[in-house]
């Protein structure tokens, strides 16, 4: 059954022993992150989600690390394996063709499973606005514990909040994670990029405000968010782009808002197939949206197209920090939460940290959609390492000489893999979850001359090492064994695997030698 909200979440974990609550004062300044970033490094049993009680200077408890594991990550979306939403997914995209009427019967189901999944607007009361609060002579984002990460960080920055705005023209909403920077009680920054959909959203509310075609023109380039602007640029007029910022979501939200989806997809609607119910909503006080009824906490406000500041530095999820540049100001009109809040919020740094485990929870769950548009494609590994942009390990079931190349050429083109600096391809019979097998097959299996192909093409903002912001050099390294029909005319050696035979001998045999691992832990390991 699906959590109704974090709370439920919290007891959960609470009851699996996967929470531990610091009572011990504590400041926002750094200390939360440092401790939060030694627990997310722990190994096993210590790390586990931390809820903070006693934060210095505020009354509302931060929760931090809560899908900061495999075990939560799979609590939180509700499944023992992430492959498990994985399966449904293919269940729903490629449906068996029914050829009987019983087989029509049997996709009965599936059709009403899917009928559950959009969101609800609800009448009454919300828990998310049993306290309101739009006097800006008040307390609104004092009132919240934002935590500053780290040492060169600009200021405090709220992390895990889901953004919600809607495309000016299309009506369609977007839930997004982006980080905003607190400037002060009732204003922050608005970290979104060219790639991201709610910077699409504020660039169609430029273009309605200037008059500017549908379709653009050589002069109607969309604005650079995280560039510096010319002055007459950063003075143009411009139009109001309504948001709305959920903290404290239902697990299923918060995740949904972090996922690739494409630009039409509904995020809400993802987190009623992941949840298998339908997210409760409840419009906004100030602003014409919609916000998930049982948040915690809800930020109401706008942004306009004049209306630019300088945001960052900030300790960034590629383990460097991202540099200032000038991004829209969100002006806060609303403060609402429950009567008793709880803020989560999240650190990104050098990995392991939480979002690792998100961004996991991505590479499983969507890897039956890019298998349905590259359907050669065995296994997907975005290692951690690779900050989820940087690198792919992807199996291939190779039928035809250059396959690994058009595999690359491929990746490069499906939604967010087009920022994969690194797209490497083995054989289908190697392990991409394991690195050191995949190690010693991109070691031994590649020429670098022949087996590398380098392409030029976006990049992810953040990307600090290319020569021109968001744009640079890829390559794709082909670690497949080579074919005569691809132009290698020796003999490729066979890798080195014991008989059977003599493997369940030994198996047979294993105490008599008086070994201390159980023989079938080395063998499954061989």
């Amino acid at each position: 059954m699906a959590y109704s909200d974090l709370r439920e979440f919290i007891k959960a974990l609470q009851d699996a022993g996967e929470l531990h609550t610091i009572d011990a004062p504590v400041s926002t300044d750094l200390e939360i992150a440092e401790i939060t970033d030694r627990v997310s490094k722990s190994q096993g049993t210590d790390n586990k989600a931390l809820l903070f009680t006693n934060v210095r200077g505020h009354n509302v408890p931060v929760l931090i690390n809560a899908f900061g594991s495999m075990k939560r990550i799979c609590m939180a979306l509700e499944v023992d394996n992430l492959d498990e939403i994985a399966a449904r997914i293919k269940q729903l995209i490629k449906p068996k063709v029914p050829e009987s009427f019983m087989d029509k019967l049997a996709l009965l189901p599936t059709l009403f499973e899917i009928g559950k999944f959009p969101p609800k607007l609800v009448n009454g009361p919300a828990l998310c606005q049993e306290v309101v609060i739009t006097d800006p002579d008040h307390p609104m984002l004092d009132k919240l514990p934002i935590i500053k990460c780290w040492p060169e960080d600009a200021g405090s920055f709220v992390t895990l909040g889901a953004v919600i705005t809607r495309d000016p023209k299309t009506e369609i909403r977007n839930l997004g994670i982006y980080r905003l920077q607190k400037y002060d009680n009732n204003t922050t920054g608005m970290h979104w990029h060219k790639h991201h959909d709610g910077a699409r959203h504020f660039d169609e509310s430029r273009r309605a405000s200037s008059g500017a075609v549908a379709t653009p023109t050589h002069d109607d380039e969309p604005p650079n968010y995280g560039t510096m602007f010319a002055p007459q640029a950063q003075e143009s007029p411009g139009k109001r782009l309504e948001v709305a910022i959920a903290l404290g979501c239902d697990p299923a939200v918060t995740y949904a808002a972090s996922a690739p989806l494409p630009p039409d997809i509904d995020e809400l609607l993802f987190a009623g197939f992941l949840r298998q119910s339908p997210v409760r909503l409840t419009k906004c006080k100030t602003v014409d949206l919609e916000v998930p009824a049982n948040a915690e906490i809800i930020i109401e406000g706008y942004v306009e197209q004049a209306d630019l500041r300088e945001e960052g530095p900030f300790g960034d999820h590629t383990g460097f920090y991202s540099l200032a540049g000038m991004f829209p100001v969100l002006h806060v009109t609303a403060v609402t939460h429950r009567r008793d809040p709880i803020y989560q919020t999240t650190i990104v740094g050098k990995p392991p940290q939480e979002d690792c485990y998100l961004g996991k929870a991505t590479e499983r769950i969507f890897l039956p959609m890019v298998q349905m548009l590259v359907s050669e494609i065995v296994d997907m590994n975005l290692p951690w390492e690779g900050v989820f942009h940087n690198c792919a390990l992807i199996s291939i079931d190779k039928r035809y000489p250059g396959h690994a190349r058009k595999v690359m050429s491929a990746v490069w083109g499906l939604g967010q893999m087009m920022f994969t600096k690194f797209v490497i391809i083995l054989d289908k019979d190697v392990d991409v979850q394991n690195l050191s097998e995949v190690a010693l097959h991109v070691f031994g299996n590649t020429d670098p001359k022949r087996d590398m192909m380098f392409a030029e093409g976006p990049l992810d903002i953040l990307d600090h090492s290319s020569p021109i912001l968001g744009y640079g050099s890829k390559v794709g390294i082909d670690a497949t064994r080579k074919w005569k029909s691809e132009g290698f005319q020796r003999n490729w050696p066979q890798p080195i695997v014991m008989s059977q035979p003599i493997k369940d001998l030994v198996s047979a045999r294993w105490a008599e030698y008086g070994l201390y691992q159980p023989a079938e832990k080395l063998a499954a390991k061989r």
